[in-house]
């Protein structure tokens, strides 16, 4: 398989392995790859596992038709990666070991020597010329181990990625990417988001067009755009799907059976998707990928031996070493005599961030009983109630409760253009000006392609966001032109009002659809004087004011280094650089004037 003229693929495919890492059930085998880079130089990109040594000899044989290599890139040390080192630098005697200093410390201890006098050490910034081929390395230390680095190739913009982007399966089994790659993901990488996230900075600033991962296919075109999507959702410990996961453990049946009628309970009041699991019996790293996917989360399990019943105890052992967070988690506990498991499973969350635990708790006292039974139905009503909103038929349409949210806050404008493409903005100037009639003024830069629709079409809808909302959020509506962007790609779960606007899926507390009664010309900006056609209430969070998404969500500004000078936007944190700002600056990201920059610290 060529990845380019110049990139060959020389992996194996194993179809023998039972388990990964002797964990992770990989029913459809694994994908050891490696790769072969021929130009005036010629470097090899990682081994495979040992037991594939010569098939992987043969292929790299055939990929160099006669040549001999130049390099052997050592991106990660994990063993099914690297096992065939000492192979490959006996084959070749006159190969150099590129690696990092630590995979260097790293082979003393899997091979018993470091190759001093044919090596290359390389660190965050170096290159390496094959030719017309340039390497650039990328420090990604717990990506998953503490020595991976990943390269880039210039010439051809391909991004060997080591772990990353990787997923269970052989190259030749026919299954869905997404499913086996989250699963990859938070079984192996889920502990170490920020580290991930930091990476995918990095590769932010790269002309990436086709990523080489270690393990699972190569990426590119949607592929790699879907890829990049979810990584960034779930090293951010984001909800990938709106719904709630069921997880329960049950010795005799009544607590499968009222975790089942909890989840009859949550289908019947519009909950968006339901899932659920026995973790006795099913697979506990599918059970991991489903709580990270959800939104919401449901324990069921019995007192046991004073604690929780074993299988829950290591299913929340795993959330927790993965940094499990911004969930919300109900509890459903069954005891016969001294009933601890709900005070048990709430403990052991103690450390995580941003878990929020319903009010409601189910106690089931060995069997089912009316009582359980309206426990059951009132935690389905705390967990749907923001669904129940959502829904035409199930809300009230004029709930003046839902103007309690506007303030000097934060609030995404949806629109759809005359092609009928829908589109979001941030903005933060929403002001009821006037109660008899009922009037909101929303104001727009005219800079903005929702200012142009909304002259046009004259509705909008306003969702008033909440706290929760990430710093993503921000990014995704309020950093790039709905002209040229879609700013709903790959978003599940949008549902609409009357007036056929979309309403977010997630982080809204409230939204407002809004008719326009007269416009008036602010300059710069234009204010939407609107009547109120809908104002929902969609879930308790507070409102995000614009303090609050200052000193909590949005990224801290770079440090000065002394040397560069220049202005950070206070609203989305870019950097101008330079002595002075220009009074008619105008932040290419939000659109935000000169007087809402400060300084670089």
């Amino acid at each position: 398989m060529n990845i380019s003229d110049d990139i060959l693929y020389i992996g194996v495919n194993d179809r023998g392995v039972d388990l990964f890492e002797g964990q992770y059930t990989v029913p459809n085998g694994m994908a050891y790859n490696s790769y072969a880079i021929l130009d005036g130089k010629v470097a090899v990109m990682d081994t495979v596992d040992v037991r594939f040594r010569h098939e992987w000899l043969d292929n790299l044989a055939k990929a160099l038709g006669g040549r001999k290599p130049d390099y052997l890139v050592v991106q990660h040390m994990e063993p099914d990666h690297s096992a065939n080192i000492a192979a490959f630098m006996d084959a070749f005697p006159g190969a150099t070991l590129v690696s990092s200093a630590k995979a260097f410390a790293m082979m003393a201890n899997f091979f018993g020597k470091q190759w001093e006098d044919r090596r290359i050490v390389v660190k965050e910034g170096d290159t390496l010329a094959l030719g017309k081929h340039v390497l650039h390395f990328v420090a990604a230390p717990m990506v998953h181990w503490p020595e991976v680095i990943v390269t880039y190739d210039e010439t051809d913009k391909v991004l060997f990625s080591a772990d990353g982007f990787g997923k269970f399966g052989a190259l030749d089994a026919d299954e869905d990417w997404d499913c086996e790659a989250r699963r990859y993901y938070f079984g192996i990488v889920g502990k170490y988001g920020a580290q991930v996230q930091a990476l995918l900075k990095k590769a932010a600033t790269l002309d990436i067009r086709t990523v080489c991962p270690l393990h699972g296919p190569v990426l590119t075109g949607d592929a790699l755009a879907n890829a990049l999507a979810k990584y960034q959702t779930w090293s951010s410990y984001e909800a990938e799907t709106d719904g709630v996961f069921v997880a329960y453990t049950s010795v005799y049946g009544h607590t499968k059976e009222a975790a089942l009628k909890l989840v009859d309970l949550l289908k019947a009041r519009g909950c968006p998707k339901v899932s659920a699991a026995d973790l006795a019996r099913d697979d506990m790293a599918e059970a991991v990928e489903d709580a990270f996917r959800h939104s919401k989360l449901v324990l069921a399990t019995t007192t046991y031996n004073a604690e929780i019943f074993p299988f829950m105890h290591t299913f929340i052992d795993h959330l927790v070493e993965r940094n499990y967070q911004n969930r919300t988690v109900g509890l459903v506990e069954n005891g016969s005599w001294a009933p601890l498991a709900a005070k048990v499973m709430r403990a052991k969350f103690e450390k995580s961030k941003n878990v929020r635990f319903c009010e409601n708790v189910v106690h089931v006292h060995s069997a089912l009983s009316d009582t359980s039974r309206a426990e059951l139905e009132a935690l389905a009503d705390e967990l749907c109630a923001e669904y129940v909103a959502r829904a035409d038929a199930a809300t009230p349409k004029n709930d003046p409760k839902a103007l309690y949210d506007i303030g000097y806050g934060l609030y995404v404008v949806t629109t759809k253009d005359a092609a009928g493409k829908d589109n979001g903005l941030v903005v933060n100037t929403v002001t009821q000006v006037s109660d008899n009639p009922t009037r909101v003024a929303v104001t727009v830069n005219k800079l903005n392609y929702s200012h142009h629709v909304v002259k046009q079409t004259g509705v909008l809808n306003v969702n008033c966001l909440s706290q929760d909302a990430p710093f993503e959020i921000f990014q995704r509506y309020g950093f790039q032109s709905g002209r040229t962007a879609d700013k709903f790609a790959g978003v599940e779960g949008l549902s609409r009002t009357a007036n056929g606007l979309v309403v977010l899926p997630r982080h809204v507390c409230a939204v407002l659809s809004l008719k326009v009664e007269q416009y008036v010309d602010m300059g710069s900006h234009g204010m939407f004087v609107c009547s109120v056609a809908e104002s929902r209430v969609l879930t308790n969070e507070p409102a995000m004011t614009y303090a609050y998404y200052q000193a909590n969500v949005k990224p801290k500004p770079p440090a000065a280094d002394g040397k560069k000078k220049g202005w950070v936007c206070k609203i989305c944190g870019y950097v101008h650089e330079g002595d002075t700002l220009p009074d008619d600056f105008v932040c290419p990201l939000c659109k935000h004037g000169a007087a809402d920059f400060e300084p670089l610290a």
